[in-house]
């Protein structure tokens, strides 16, 4: 299966087997979810040292970019990393980054020298989504006016993933046209990046503040909107794939779990209640996988452009609330030691409350499928 979301070189099917595999070893060398314990409790970022072998070595801070910045694959590709990256909560910017800044700036096509350094691993942070954590173009935060033929911004921008560690930021701002887009530097005077805390202990999150802050043009009259839009299909199934894996780490967490521990001289896992709980979690589980297969082929249909925008709806509104379920389940059957700080069901659970409303909640999703199909 190959995806025309992008123009990189896409893999064939035993390549994407050998680069799942590639993934998968790189994050069980650096210890799983230890990677994500060895962040500060109180302000998680990127894990440096994972990122420069899986986005510098392995490559996939090109993922999904087109050809001429050294990209590779499209959103098969993306689906299929992100699955693995979410097996191990692996703390690294390739959804803030690689998919979200990178796929907005390959949209633009004025980003050539942005998107070579992104490829290379140079970490970049999206700051659109409006005060409620979703994409509006009627309500984005940041304003922009000229000065001289010079754009300065204005504005603060919430939810902006990993800003605290990014090199660069790409920032939607409104004009009198409408949003265009806008290639910011953290360091330069009128800009104010501050960490937040959040729940989720694997990913970082910054408010980032613009006042009179020089920016360079990426887009012209109110074009930013429609780049933004489709970028964030793109991102809304690399979000569901990487929820995809973290539900089937925590099942089977909780299923190896329930095979072992044992009551009244039998393993739990022959008690008909908790069968039927696992049984719940793997339905769950599957129908987040089709949803997600599904979106990925949506990108290759020559079917009405809005398929992807459907599809990708689809997939987020039920994968969301999939991976809640499934990881408030690993915790209930994992019993007292569920609820522990020393066990791995409680970082499954924290992502999994925190991606259901990271680019809007289930919600927010459905109501855009009916939009979409005329309901």
């Amino acid at each position: 299966m190959t995806s025309t979301v992008t123009d990189g070189t896409a893999l064939s099917d035993a390549e994407l087997d050998d680069l799942r595999e590639t993934v998968r070893s790189v994050c069980a060398d650096a210890g799983g979810t230890a990677a994500v314990r060895r962040l500060p409790e109180q302000s998680p970022g990127i894990d440096a040292k994972l990122w420069d072998t899986l986005g510098g070595q392995v490559g996939l801070a090109a993922l999904g970019l087109p050809e001429a910045a050294g990209g590779i694959g499209g959103l098969a590709e993306i689906a299929a990393v992100c699955e693995e990256l979410g097996r191990t909560l692996a703390p690294v910017p390739l959804l803030s980054s690689t998919v979200l800044a990178g796929q907005v700036l390959a949209g633009c096509g004025t980003a050539e020298r942005a998107l070579a350094e992104l490829a290379e691993g140079k970490v970049h942070a999206l700051a659109v989504a409006a005060p409620d954590g979703v994409w509006r173009p009627d309500a984005v935060p940041v304003a922009v006016t000229w000065r001289g033929g010079v754009p300065l911004l204005d504005g603060t921008a919430p939810f902006v993933l990993d800003g605290a560690d990014a090199e660069a930021l790409v920032v939607a701002a409104a004009g009198v046209d409408g949003p265009d887009l806008f290639l910011a530097d953290p360091r330069e005077p009128g800009v104010t990046v501050r960490r937040v805390p959040t729940l989720d202990l694997s990913r970082g999150q910054a408010v980032v503040s613009f006042s009179r802050a020089r920016a360079r043009p990426l887009t012209a009259g109110g074009e930013g909107a429609d780049i933004v839009s489709r970028a964030l299909d793109v991102a809304l199934v690399a979000l569901a794939a990487e929820q995809l894996g973290g539900a089937q780490a925590a099942l089977d967490m909780t299923v190896a779990h329930v095979r072992e521990r044992t009551q009244f001289g039998r393993a739990i896992g022959g008690f008909q209640a908790i069968k039927h709980t696992c049984a719940d979690m793997l339905l769950q589980v599957e129908a987040a996988r089709s949803a997600v297969v599904r979106a990925v082929r949506a990108a290759d249909s020559p079917e009405l452009p809005e398929s992807l925008a459907e599809a990708a709806a689809v997939a987020q509104a039920w994968c969301g609330e999939a991976f809640v379920f499934v990881a408030a389940e690993c915790v209930q059957l994992h019993g007292g030691m569920g609820f522990t700080w020393e066990h791995d069901a409680h970082l499954y659970f924290r992502r999994a409350q925190s991606d259901a409303v990271l680019l809007g909640g289930a919600a927010h999703h459905r109501e855009r499928l009916a939009g979409l199909l005329g309901w």
